[in-house]
Protein backbone atom coordinates (compact mmCIF):
# COMPACT_ATOMS: atom_id res chain seq x y z
CA UNK A 1 0.00 0.00 0.00
CA UNK A 2 1.28 3.30 -0.92
CA UNK A 3 0.09 6.22 2.21
CA UNK A 4 0.52 9.98 1.79
CA UNK A 5 0.29 11.47 4.49
CA UNK A 6 0.05 15.43 5.55
CA UNK A 7 1.96 15.62 2.03
CA UNK A 8 2.41 19.66 1.28
CA UNK A 9 4.47 20.83 -2.38
CA UNK A 10 5.04 24.52 -1.57
CA UNK A 11 8.20 26.28 -4.34
CA UNK A 12 10.40 28.56 -3.75
CA UNK A 13 8.35 31.73 -4.95
CA UNK A 14 5.61 30.38 -2.43
CA UNK A 15 3.08 28.84 -4.96
CA UNK A 16 1.52 26.11 -3.28
CA UNK A 17 0.98 23.19 -5.48
CA UNK A 18 -0.33 20.17 -2.88
CA UNK A 19 -1.60 21.26 0.03
CA UNK A 20 -1.61 18.30 3.26
CA UNK A 21 -2.47 15.66 0.87
CA UNK A 22 -3.07 12.30 2.42
CA UNK A 23 -4.23 8.93 0.36
CA UNK A 24 -4.36 5.31 0.91
CA UNK A 25 -3.70 3.52 -2.40
CA UNK A 26 -4.94 0.53 -2.06
CA UNK A 27 -2.95 -2.82 -3.56
CA UNK A 28 -3.38 -4.25 -6.68
CA UNK A 29 -5.73 -1.65 -7.84
CA UNK A 30 -6.39 1.28 -10.33
CA UNK A 31 -6.44 4.99 -8.49
CA UNK A 32 -7.02 7.79 -10.67
CA UNK A 33 -5.91 11.45 -9.82
CA UNK A 34 -8.65 13.71 -11.84
CA UNK A 35 -9.22 17.29 -11.30
CA UNK A 36 -8.79 20.71 -13.28
CA UNK A 37 -5.40 21.55 -14.60
CA UNK A 38 -2.99 22.68 -11.65
CA UNK A 39 -4.76 20.85 -9.33
CA UNK A 40 -1.55 19.15 -8.17
CA UNK A 41 -2.13 16.04 -9.88
CA UNK A 42 1.28 15.18 -11.57
CA UNK A 43 3.09 16.87 -8.31
CA UNK A 44 1.15 14.30 -6.47
CA UNK A 45 2.61 11.66 -8.95
CA UNK A 46 5.95 12.75 -8.77
CA UNK A 47 6.61 12.45 -5.35
CA UNK A 48 5.93 9.15 -5.37
CA UNK A 49 8.72 8.82 -7.17
CA UNK A 50 10.74 11.49 -5.72
CA UNK A 51 11.02 13.01 -9.00
CA UNK A 52 9.65 16.14 -6.60
CA UNK A 53 10.48 16.05 -3.43
CA UNK A 54 7.46 16.97 -0.63
CA UNK A 55 7.78 19.98 1.15
CA UNK A 56 6.42 18.50 4.37
CA UNK A 57 4.54 15.34 5.10
CA UNK A 58 6.07 11.71 4.28
CA UNK A 59 5.40 8.95 1.45
CA UNK A 60 5.33 4.95 2.59
CA UNK A 61 5.50 2.29 0.33
CA UNK A 62 5.05 -0.98 1.93
CA UNK A 63 5.28 1.20 5.11
CA UNK A 64 8.93 2.42 4.47
CA UNK A 65 9.33 6.16 3.85
CA UNK A 66 10.10 6.87 0.51
CA UNK A 67 12.91 8.69 1.66
CA UNK A 68 15.18 6.03 3.10
CA UNK A 69 15.81 4.91 -0.29
CA UNK A 70 18.15 5.66 -2.76
CA UNK A 71 16.31 7.45 -5.09
CA UNK A 72 17.47 5.33 -8.25
CA UNK A 73 16.62 2.09 -6.67
CA UNK A 74 13.44 3.75 -5.92
CA UNK A 75 11.96 4.91 -9.10
CA UNK A 76 13.89 1.52 -11.00
CA UNK A 77 11.17 -0.80 -8.69
CA UNK A 78 8.36 1.66 -10.55
CA UNK A 79 7.09 1.56 -13.86
CA UNK A 80 6.84 5.32 -15.46
CA UNK A 81 4.05 6.33 -18.31
CA UNK A 82 4.15 9.63 -19.78
CA UNK A 83 2.35 11.82 -22.54
CA UNK A 84 3.40 11.04 -26.29
CA UNK A 85 5.36 8.01 -24.52
CA UNK A 86 8.72 9.52 -23.95
CA UNK A 87 10.63 6.83 -25.98
CA UNK A 88 13.91 7.18 -27.62
CA UNK A 89 14.05 7.93 -31.54
CA UNK A 90 17.40 6.82 -31.91
CA UNK A 91 17.01 3.21 -30.59
CA UNK A 92 14.80 0.14 -32.03
CA UNK A 93 10.89 -0.74 -29.96
CA UNK A 94 12.84 -3.48 -28.77
CA UNK A 95 15.36 -1.66 -26.87
CA UNK A 96 12.95 0.94 -25.95
CA UNK A 97 11.28 -1.86 -24.17
CA UNK A 98 14.85 -3.24 -22.82
CA UNK A 99 15.87 -0.31 -21.47
CA UNK A 100 15.09 -0.47 -17.72
CA UNK A 101 16.11 -4.51 -17.17
CA UNK A 102 19.59 -3.13 -19.09
CA UNK A 103 20.03 -1.21 -16.64
CA UNK A 104 19.16 -3.26 -13.64
CA UNK A 105 21.59 -5.78 -15.12
CA UNK A 106 20.33 -8.25 -16.90
CA UNK A 107 22.20 -9.69 -20.36
CA UNK A 108 20.87 -8.18 -23.88
CA UNK A 109 19.24 -11.49 -24.73
CA UNK A 110 17.67 -11.96 -21.81
CA UNK A 111 16.23 -8.25 -22.04
CA UNK A 112 15.53 -8.52 -26.14
CA UNK A 113 13.48 -11.59 -24.92
CA UNK A 114 11.29 -9.80 -22.04
CA UNK A 115 11.29 -7.05 -24.61
CA UNK A 116 9.37 -9.53 -27.25
CA UNK A 117 6.85 -11.20 -24.60
CA UNK A 118 5.80 -8.03 -23.56
CA UNK A 119 5.20 -6.73 -26.96
CA UNK A 120 2.53 -9.89 -27.47
CA UNK A 121 1.20 -8.66 -24.07
CA UNK A 122 0.43 -5.20 -24.55
CA UNK A 123 -0.83 -6.12 -28.56
CA UNK A 124 1.76 -5.64 -31.03
CA UNK A 125 3.10 -7.12 -33.75
CA UNK A 126 6.44 -8.76 -33.10
CA UNK A 127 7.25 -7.94 -37.00
CA UNK A 128 7.73 -4.42 -35.31
CA UNK A 129 10.43 -4.81 -32.92
CA UNK A 130 13.22 -3.80 -35.46
CA UNK A 131 11.19 -0.39 -36.25
CA UNK A 132 11.95 2.66 -34.58
CA UNK A 133 9.19 4.92 -32.66
CA UNK A 134 8.66 7.52 -35.43
CA UNK A 135 7.64 4.66 -37.98
CA UNK A 136 4.86 3.68 -35.75
CA UNK A 137 1.30 5.42 -34.85
CA UNK A 138 0.74 7.35 -31.93
CA UNK A 139 -1.46 4.32 -30.49
CA UNK A 140 1.78 2.01 -31.09
CA UNK A 141 3.78 4.05 -29.13
CA UNK A 142 1.84 4.60 -26.26
CA UNK A 143 1.23 0.43 -26.29
CA UNK A 144 5.47 0.49 -26.18
CA UNK A 145 5.54 2.77 -23.65
CA UNK A 146 3.57 0.94 -21.47
CA UNK A 147 5.49 -2.15 -22.45
CA UNK A 148 8.69 -0.35 -21.42
CA UNK A 149 7.14 0.29 -17.93
CA UNK A 150 6.24 -3.50 -17.04
CA UNK A 151 9.89 -4.71 -18.74
CA UNK A 152 10.95 -4.92 -15.25
CA UNK A 153 7.94 -6.51 -13.37
CA UNK A 154 7.46 -3.36 -11.06
CA UNK A 155 4.61 -3.82 -8.34
CA UNK A 156 3.66 0.01 -9.06
CA UNK A 157 2.99 1.68 -11.88
CA UNK A 158 2.61 5.53 -12.24
CA UNK A 159 0.86 6.45 -15.27
CA UNK A 160 0.52 10.31 -16.13
CA UNK A 161 -1.45 11.03 -18.91
CA UNK A 162 -0.72 8.36 -21.01
CA UNK A 163 -3.75 8.12 -23.72
CA UNK A 164 -4.28 12.22 -23.51
CA UNK A 165 -2.36 12.49 -26.77
CA UNK A 166 -4.55 10.02 -29.12
CA UNK A 167 -7.85 10.05 -30.84
CA UNK A 168 -11.00 8.94 -28.87
CA UNK A 169 -10.93 5.16 -30.81
CA UNK A 170 -7.47 4.28 -30.10
CA UNK A 171 -8.06 5.72 -26.53
CA UNK A 172 -11.36 3.14 -25.76
CA UNK A 173 -8.61 0.32 -27.09
CA UNK A 174 -6.27 1.40 -24.76
CA UNK A 175 -7.96 1.75 -22.10
CA UNK A 176 -9.95 -1.62 -22.56
CA UNK A 177 -6.32 -3.27 -22.70
CA UNK A 178 -5.40 -1.59 -19.74
CA UNK A 179 -7.81 -3.08 -17.91
CA UNK A 180 -6.90 -6.51 -19.60
CA UNK A 181 -3.11 -6.26 -18.02
CA UNK A 182 -4.98 -5.21 -14.59
CA UNK A 183 -6.87 -8.74 -14.47
CA UNK A 184 -3.70 -10.69 -15.52
CA UNK A 185 -0.83 -8.93 -13.85
CA UNK A 186 -2.66 -7.07 -10.55
CA UNK A 187 -0.73 -4.45 -10.84
CA UNK A 188 -0.72 -1.02 -7.80
CA UNK A 189 -1.44 1.44 -10.70
CA UNK A 190 -1.98 5.47 -9.90
CA UNK A 191 -3.26 6.78 -13.05
CA UNK A 192 -3.82 10.82 -13.94
CA UNK A 193 -6.09 11.74 -15.81
CA UNK A 194 -8.50 14.96 -16.88
CA UNK A 195 -11.22 13.11 -18.27
CA UNK A 196 -13.98 11.73 -15.93
CA UNK A 197 -15.30 9.53 -17.95
CA UNK A 198 -11.78 8.05 -17.74
CA UNK A 199 -11.31 8.12 -14.00
CA UNK A 200 -15.17 6.44 -13.72
CA UNK A 201 -14.07 3.58 -16.16
CA UNK A 202 -10.95 3.23 -14.90
CA UNK A 203 -10.34 3.61 -11.88
CA UNK A 204 -10.97 1.78 -8.36
CA UNK A 205 -10.68 4.38 -6.32
CA UNK A 206 -11.18 7.98 -7.69
CA UNK A 207 -9.54 11.16 -5.81
CA UNK A 208 -10.89 14.40 -6.84
CA UNK A 209 -8.81 17.33 -6.64
CA UNK A 210 -9.45 20.99 -6.36
CA UNK A 211 -7.26 23.87 -7.60
CA UNK A 212 -4.70 24.33 -4.86
CA UNK A 213 -3.78 20.88 -4.41
CA UNK A 214 -6.45 19.99 -1.93
CA UNK A 215 -8.79 16.74 -2.00
CA UNK A 216 -11.95 17.24 -2.40
CA UNK A 217 -13.27 13.55 -2.27
CA UNK A 218 -12.02 10.22 -2.58
CA UNK A 219 -14.10 7.50 -2.88
CA UNK A 220 -15.05 4.52 -5.05
CA UNK A 221 -16.89 5.54 -8.81
CA UNK A 222 -20.43 4.61 -8.02
CA UNK A 223 -20.06 6.12 -4.71
CA UNK A 224 -18.85 9.51 -6.53
CA UNK A 225 -21.46 9.83 -8.76
CA UNK A 226 -24.40 9.22 -6.57
CA UNK A 227 -23.85 11.30 -3.48
CA UNK A 228 -20.89 14.46 -4.56
CA UNK A 229 -19.58 15.92 -1.39
CA UNK A 230 -20.08 19.20 -2.57
CA UNK A 231 -21.01 21.57 -5.41
CA UNK A 232 -17.43 21.70 -6.78
CA UNK A 233 -17.38 17.96 -7.23
CA UNK A 234 -21.02 18.08 -8.29
CA UNK A 235 -20.25 20.44 -11.28
CA UNK A 236 -16.95 18.48 -12.26
CA UNK A 237 -18.46 15.69 -12.56
CA UNK A 238 -20.73 17.30 -14.85
CA UNK A 239 -25.19 16.99 -15.22
CA UNK A 240 -25.37 13.70 -16.71
CA UNK A 241 -23.41 11.87 -14.21
CA UNK A 242 -26.93 9.68 -13.28
CA UNK A 243 -26.16 7.94 -17.02
CA UNK A 244 -22.57 7.35 -15.98
CA UNK A 245 -23.99 5.39 -12.86
CA UNK A 246 -26.33 3.38 -15.14
CA UNK A 247 -22.91 1.56 -16.38
CA UNK A 248 -22.42 0.03 -12.61
CA UNK A 249 -26.04 -1.88 -12.37
CA UNK A 250 -25.64 -5.33 -13.84
CA UNK A 251 -28.94 -5.71 -16.69
CA UNK A 252 -29.51 -9.28 -15.72
CA UNK A 253 -31.76 -8.76 -12.80
CA UNK A 254 -33.93 -6.02 -14.96
CA UNK A 255 -37.66 -7.06 -15.71
CA UNK A 256 -38.36 -6.64 -18.83
CA UNK A 257 -41.82 -5.56 -20.79
CA UNK A 258 -42.96 -8.39 -22.71
CA UNK A 259 -46.51 -7.89 -23.68
CA UNK A 260 -48.07 -5.59 -25.99
CA UNK A 261 -47.11 -1.55 -26.44
CA UNK A 262 -50.10 -0.46 -28.25
CA UNK A 263 -53.42 -1.23 -26.31
CA UNK A 264 -56.15 -3.27 -28.26
CA UNK A 265 -58.86 -0.35 -27.89
CA UNK A 266 -55.96 2.22 -28.78
CA UNK A 267 -58.17 3.29 -31.83
CA UNK A 268 -61.67 3.74 -29.84
CA UNK A 269 -61.28 7.27 -29.58
CA UNK A 270 -60.45 8.00 -33.41
CA UNK A 271 -62.68 10.20 -35.66
CA UNK A 272 -64.94 8.13 -38.18
CA UNK A 273 -63.67 7.27 -41.72
CA UNK A 274 -64.16 9.49 -44.37
CA UNK A 275 -66.82 8.46 -46.74
CA UNK A 276 -67.57 9.89 -50.34
CA UNK A 277 -70.56 10.07 -52.50
CA UNK A 278 -70.44 10.99 -56.15
CA UNK A 279 -73.00 13.25 -57.41
CA UNK A 280 -74.94 12.28 -60.56
CA UNK A 281 -72.55 14.08 -63.75
CA UNK A 282 -69.99 14.67 -61.58
CA UNK A 283 -66.73 12.67 -61.18
CA UNK A 284 -65.50 14.57 -58.37
CA UNK A 285 -66.17 12.17 -55.13
CA UNK A 286 -68.11 14.91 -52.31
CA UNK A 287 -67.27 14.36 -48.54
CA UNK A 288 -70.45 13.20 -46.92
CA UNK A 289 -69.27 11.90 -43.36
CA UNK A 290 -66.20 12.98 -40.77
CA UNK A 291 -65.68 15.96 -41.78
CA UNK A 292 -67.33 19.16 -43.12
CA UNK A 293 -67.57 19.65 -46.93
CA UNK A 294 -65.31 22.20 -47.85
CA UNK A 295 -63.28 23.12 -50.88
CA UNK A 296 -63.41 20.66 -53.82
CA UNK A 297 -60.02 19.29 -54.51
CA UNK A 298 -58.75 19.48 -57.80
CA UNK A 299 -59.94 17.19 -60.32
CA UNK A 300 -57.23 14.62 -61.79
CA UNK A 301 -56.30 14.18 -65.05
CA UNK A 302 -57.30 11.21 -67.55
CA UNK A 303 -54.40 9.21 -66.33
CA UNK A 304 -55.49 9.53 -62.37
CA UNK A 305 -52.37 10.88 -60.66
CA UNK A 306 -53.48 14.48 -59.13
CA UNK A 307 -51.80 17.58 -60.52
CA UNK A 308 -49.68 19.61 -57.83
CA UNK A 309 -51.04 22.21 -56.67
CA UNK A 310 -48.53 25.02 -58.60
CA UNK A 311 -50.15 23.76 -61.73
CA UNK A 312 -53.78 24.20 -61.02
CA UNK A 313 -53.16 27.79 -59.98
CA UNK A 314 -51.22 28.67 -63.22
CA UNK A 315 -54.06 27.18 -64.90
CA UNK A 316 -56.93 29.10 -62.90
CA UNK A 317 -54.67 32.58 -64.26
CA UNK A 318 -54.73 31.87 -67.48
CA UNK A 319 -58.30 30.99 -67.41
CA UNK A 320 -58.93 34.56 -65.55
CA UNK A 321 -56.68 36.81 -67.33
CA UNK A 322 -54.26 37.38 -64.43
CA UNK A 323 -51.51 36.07 -66.79
CA UNK A 324 -51.50 39.10 -69.10
CA UNK A 325 -50.49 41.75 -66.37
CA UNK A 326 -54.34 42.10 -64.90
CA UNK A 327 -54.41 43.46 -61.51
CA UNK A 328 -53.67 40.41 -58.83
CA UNK A 329 -50.27 39.26 -60.49
CA UNK A 330 -46.95 41.09 -60.32
CA UNK A 331 -45.72 42.60 -63.66
CA UNK A 332 -42.29 40.80 -62.92
CA UNK A 333 -44.13 37.43 -63.12
CA UNK A 334 -46.60 38.40 -65.90
CA UNK A 335 -43.32 39.38 -67.61
CA UNK A 336 -41.99 35.95 -67.69
CA UNK A 337 -45.17 34.32 -68.25
CA UNK A 338 -45.54 36.45 -71.66
CA UNK A 339 -42.26 35.91 -73.04
CA UNK A 340 -42.34 32.05 -72.04
CA UNK A 341 -45.83 31.88 -74.50
CA UNK A 342 -44.23 33.80 -77.28
CA UNK A 343 -45.62 36.99 -77.46
CA UNK A 344 -43.25 39.24 -75.65
CA UNK A 345 -44.51 40.86 -72.63
CA UNK A 346 -45.68 44.54 -71.52
CA UNK A 347 -41.63 45.74 -71.81
CA UNK A 348 -41.21 44.46 -75.26
CA UNK A 349 -44.62 45.05 -77.52
CA UNK A 350 -44.43 44.60 -80.94
CA UNK A 351 -45.55 47.38 -83.69
CA UNK A 352 -48.88 46.09 -85.17
CA UNK A 353 -50.02 46.86 -88.99
CA UNK A 354 -52.11 49.79 -89.46
CA UNK A 355 -55.85 48.56 -89.03
CA UNK A 356 -55.02 46.19 -86.29
CA UNK A 357 -55.64 46.95 -82.47
CA UNK A 358 -54.90 44.71 -79.83
CA UNK A 359 -57.16 42.60 -77.81
CA UNK A 360 -57.04 40.44 -75.14
CA UNK A 361 -55.48 37.24 -75.87
CA UNK A 362 -58.07 35.23 -74.14
CA UNK A 363 -60.67 36.16 -76.42
CA UNK A 364 -61.21 35.02 -80.04
CA UNK A 365 -60.68 36.98 -82.17
CA UNK A 366 -64.09 38.96 -83.73
CA UNK A 367 -63.39 39.06 -87.29
CA UNK A 368 -60.66 38.82 -89.90
CA UNK A 369 -59.13 42.20 -89.18
CA UNK A 370 -57.97 41.58 -85.20
CA UNK A 371 -55.45 39.45 -84.78
CA UNK A 372 -54.35 38.11 -81.47
CA UNK A 373 -51.52 39.89 -79.65
CA UNK A 374 -50.36 41.17 -76.15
Amino acid sequence: MIRIEAVTKRYPDGTVAVDRLSLDIPDRAITVLVGPSGCGKTTTLRMINRMVEPSEGRILIDGVDSRQQPVNTLRRSMGYVIQNAGLFQHRTIVDNIATVPRLLGWGKSKSRDRARELMERVGLDPALAGRYPYQLSGGQQQRVGVARALAADPPVLLMDEPFSAVDPVVRKGLQDELLRLQDELGKTIVFVTHDIDEAVKLGTMVAVLRTGGRLAQYAPPAELLSAPADAFVEDFLGADRGIRRLSFFPSAGLDLLTGPVVRADAGAGRSPPVTRAVRPGCSSPTPTAGRSAGPSPARSPPGGRPRPAAVVRASVRRRTGLAAGRPGLRRPVADRLGRRRGRGGPRHRRRLPAGHRRRDPCRPCDGPGERRHA
